[in-house]
């Protein structure tokens, strides 16, 4: 066993960790007020009665005027006066995946907590050392995977926890989504390999989390990447073959090339004892679900599906309950850093593969 992996994986359980704040509420700070940044907004608003937006950041003056102007939060134009100036106990990244690790090591060094949005960073040995930077400091690294609290998705973890599926033999996930050139060239960090990543790293992301979290260790996998019609350094369009350790098989198909919309975005797990799909445009609706052994819950189980006008879903006012709760002394993180180093290995495994053209097997090592 590497190194590396030991250090990925080792119980931190030992750490000590800031004294639960239970006699006020939780001070958070934004760094990066895009197209995201809305979530984050809104998520904290629904947890007001404990939790509180403080300051925000952004180089970009029309982006931070416009964010005050509906949070009221204090604004900084850079990180480090931010840092300086701000009485916060966490901040947020939800700046261009590139600079997530600078900034979180900054974030860990004065004192703070880090929450950073996906992916957590676009380097291998980069998300390594923020785990690290965070783990020497003694503060906590979240990263956020909010779709893990989908309804649907909460659902599927249960009965696959509960061997209702029996050994699974196959799981395919589609993001069938479009993004238009116009997106790209909203911001010149877009579609490039040191900020961004392509159509797995940023939009399919949370998809790919699936893999390790729902079904488990992988053991290697296979891709190909193409960008097929956007002008972009990164692809827009990809497919990937996995193998698990227990056997199973399956694959991921992505692209941003969708005609004229966001089409699907699903899962699919086929096993001994059954068979479910969930789709929709955001893994929003259950579409098929069937096992050998029915349950009383399973009646119920349609209630589970909701609408939804965003591929983000809901989930984040749910991530901000564990985040709070933690800082509160009232339960563990459910995406720590650790967690979020799972989806990137596997991220930057199937960047190896597409590049060099050959099967990679899982841990890394190097």
């Amino acid at each position: 066993m590497s190194w590396l992996y030991t250090f990925k994986y080792k119980n931190t359980d030992m750490r000590r960790y800031s004294a639960p704040i239970t006699n006020r509420k939780i001070r958070f700070a934004l760094a990066g007020c895009g197209r995201i940044a809305t979530n984050h907004f809104d998520a904290i608003n629904k947890h007001a009665e404990r939790a509180e937006l403080v300051s925000i950041c952004d180089v970009d003056s029309n982006a931070l005027e416009k964010a005050v102007s509906v949070t009221n939060a204090k604004p900084y134009d850079n990180l480090s006066d931010l840092l300086k100036d701000s009485d916060v106990d966490a901040v947020i990244l939800a700046t261009p995946s590139g600079l997530h690790p600078d900034q979180a090591i900054e974030i860990a060094a004065s004192g703070r907590h880090v929450i950073t949005e996906k992916p957590m960073a676009t380097r291998w040995h980069d998300g390594l050392r923020m785990v690290k930077a965070c783990d020497d400091a003694n503060v906590r690294l979240f990263v956020v995977k909010q779709n893990r609290r989908n309804p649907t998705l909460q659902l599927l973890k249960k009965a696959i926890e509960k061997g209702r599926f029996g050994r699974i033999y196959m799981v395919n996930l589609n993001v069938f989504w479009t993004r238009p050139q116009e997106y790209y060239d909203s911001a010149a960090w877009r579609g490039t390999w040191e900020f961004d990543g392509g159509a797995f790293m940023n939009q399919a992301s949370h998809y790919v989390d699936l893999l390790d979290w729902l079904i488990g260790p992988i053991e290697s996998m296979q891709a190909y990447t193409a960008t097929l019609a956007r002008n972009i350094e990164v692809e827009d369009s990809g497919v990937l073959s996995v193998k698990w350790r227990s056997g199973a098989l399956g694959s991921m198909n992505v692209t941003m090339l969708t005609y004229p919309k966001n089409l699907e975005g699903s899962i699919c797990i086929i096993g001994e004892k059954g068979t479910v799909r969930i789709g929709g445009v955001a893994v929003n609706e259950i579409q098929h679900w069937e096992f050998s052994e029915a349950l009383e819950e399973d009646k119920n189980i349609q209630k589970a599906s909701y609408e939804t006008t965003s591929v983000y879903g809901f989930g984040h006012p749910l991530y901000y309950d564990n985040v709070i709760n933690v800082f509160q002394g009232k339960a563990e993180p459910e995406t720590d850093g650790r967690e979020g180093l799972k989806s990137l290995e596997v991220l930057i495994a199937a960047y190896l593969s597409a590049k060099d053209g050959k099967r990679v097997a899982l841990p890394l090592d190097y």
